[in-house]
Order: C-alpha cells, then sequence, then structure tokens
C-alpha cells in the first residue's frame, strides 16, 4: 500500500487510516465562487472520492492543482478515518477537545466580564 501523506500542518501524531490510490477516484472541474475569468477558466478544482465507502471531497482552496490535489487527499484521509474509526479517531478526539477548550474560555471570558461589571458598579457605591 502506498500511503498518502499526513495532514500538512496538523498534529503527526494522528494514527490515520491508510488510503491507496486505487482506492480514489479523481476528476478537475472547473471551481466555482469569487475569482471571475481565472475561476471560470480553469479546472483547478479537485473532486476526490473514496470508492469503498463513497465519501467524495471537493478542494478549491487555490489556484494550483497540485496543492488542491494535496489538501484534498489531507481532508479525505480524514474524513475516511472519521467514517470508519469513528469516536475511536484521533480527528474526533481532537475536534472535542478543541471544543472543549472553546468552551471554556467562553466561560473565563464571561466571569471575568461579570467581575468588571461588579467592580465597576462596587466603584460607583463609593463615590456616593
Amino acid at each position: 500500500r502506498v500511503a498518502l501523506l499526513q495532514a500538512a500542518g496538523k498534529n503527526n501524531s494522528f494514527n490515520l487510516l491508510e488510503l491507496t490510490e486505487a482506492e480514489l477516484e479523481e476528476q478537475f472541474v472547473r471551481g466555482d465562487g469569487p475569482g471571475g475569468q481565472a475561476t471560470n477558466k480553469t479546472n483547478n478544482c479537485v473532486v476526490l472520492k473514496h470508492i469503498p465507502s463513497g465519501i467524495v471531497v471537493k478542494c478549491h482552496q487555490t489556484r494550483s492543482v497540485e496543492q488542491n490535489r494535496k489538501i484534498a487527499r489531507e481532508i479525505l484521509q480524514e474524513k475516511v478515518d472519521l467514517f470508519y474509526k469513528g469516536e475511536d479517531s484521533d480527528v474526533f478526539k481532537e475536534k472535542k477537545a478543541s471544543e472543549k477548550k472553546k468552551q471554556e474560555k467562553k466561560r473565563r471570558a464571561k466571569e471575568n466580564l461579570e467581575r468588571k461589571k461588579y467592580l465597576k458598579e462596587m466603584q460607583q457605591l463609593d463615590k456616593k
């Protein structure tokens, strides 16, 4: 099996399922969205399908076909891993951890805001 690259810029400790090129079906289509003629006349959008699971990924993040191919494979690899492993997937665990971190940050910000309001009220009472 020829392993595809793991997600770039992500935690390399991810234990993602390996994909082979034989399992993938790749197409190049015209992208959509802003960009005018540069977008409308070039086929630099990559549509990648994982045949065994039926998962399809469409990537048009850059103007480069090669970069879009790489990014599409990374995204597909994470989605396939999540599809087969479910809650045991490293991708799922990382997502849950980041959500928890975000909620904790929100909670602390709310507490600080309440504390500031309380201090302001106390200062106004002291002035009277």
